[in-house]
């Protein structure tokens, strides 16, 4: 009677071993992860510092060793420093030309984009340079003449100067936006195009039906892009608005600092009820912001 045994199973030739790869991977990611862990760190203390103050009294905020958690936690700041000033009526300024701002460059500057990257036309390029080259005029020099432009028109203390330029491509900071659609736009197959045009579809019907569906990732960087430049402006409401029932946030809570100078906790709470919009967006939108900005284009 003979036994049979079961013989040693060989890995077939040409085929490595995985069991040995899977540690160093392993072993990879959690470092990658750490490295990342302790870069964060530095980057969200600012924020977490704030929080913490914005909970505290003002003797607690800077009793030494730094204590973290507030005891008790000082909620009534938050209510006393967005009542002590209008901040409902800012926000709503500040949402309104948020707004107008955010449409106005989307479509103005996608439409310059299309132009630029999708149409032939007779010395395209040289305008596209020419365009590029308002980039390196620096801001503070049109300062004085668009002020003096508007107060011709009769536009001060008024939204118009805050929320027109907006609808020029070629405003503040439009050419970045036409640069970063352009590039996106050259991403996109040209096949997709000379079907449609082949159905009957003139060019306003392909950027709408065609370019515009498929550069969302762009899109939503435009829009994250130019809403916080809006929401964070304090140089443009400065000059053009006067009267305060016109405040944007970012003058409401320059105005609150110099009222309320010593009250820290206030003036924490006040300034973590501005940010957190901000925060909120860049969180519900950053995978399409990523995409956006290393350009990946469209998958076949």
């Amino acid at each position: 009677m003979t036994t049979l045994t079961a013989r040693p199973r060989t890995p077939a030739k040409g085929v490595a071993p995985t069991r040995g790869l899977r540690r160093p991977r392993r072993y990879g990611r959690v470092l990658l992860y750490v490295a990342l862990l302790l870069g964060a760190v530095p980057t969200l203390l600012p924020f977490v510092w704030l929080v913490r103050s914005a909970l505290m009294q003002d003797g607690q905020m800077f009793v030494a060793p730094p204590e973290w958690v507030p005891s008790p936690f000082q909620w009534s700041n938050f209510s006393e420093a967005l009542t002590a000033l209008p901040f409902g009526l800012y926000l709503v300024n500040t949402v309104i030309i948020a707004v107008v701002c955010v449409l106005g460059t989307v479509f103005t500057c996608s439409v310059a984009a299309f132009s630029f990257s999708r149409l032939r036309w007779r010395g395209r390029n040289v305008v596209f340079a020419l365009l590029l080259s308002g980039v390196m005029l620096p801001y503070a020099v049109t300062i004085i003449p668009t002020f003096v432009m508007w107060q011709e028109l009769g536009a001060l203390d008024t939204f118009v100067p805050l929320t027109v330029p907006a609808w020029f491509a070629g405003a503040g900071g439009g050419v970045f936006n036409v640069f970063l659609l352009r590039q996106f736009f050259l991403t996109i197959p040209f096949e997709l195009d000379e079907a449609a045009y082949i159905d009957g579809a003139t060019p306003w019907r392909v950027y709408w039906t065609v370019v515009m569906p498929l550069s969302k990732p762009a899109i939503v960087v435009v829009t994250i892009f130019t809403f916080i430049g809006t929401w964070n402006d304090f140089l443009g409401p400065l000059l053009y608005l006067q009267s305060e029932e016109k405040y944007t946030l970012s003058l409401g809570l320059a105005s609150f600092q110099s009222t309320f100078l010593t009250q820290w906790g206030y003036l924490m709470a006040a300034s973590a009820a501005v940010i957190a919009p901000i925060v909120a967006l860049f969180f519900f939108l950053q995978r399409y912001f990523i995409e956006g900005v290393t350009l990946t284009g469209i998958k076949n």
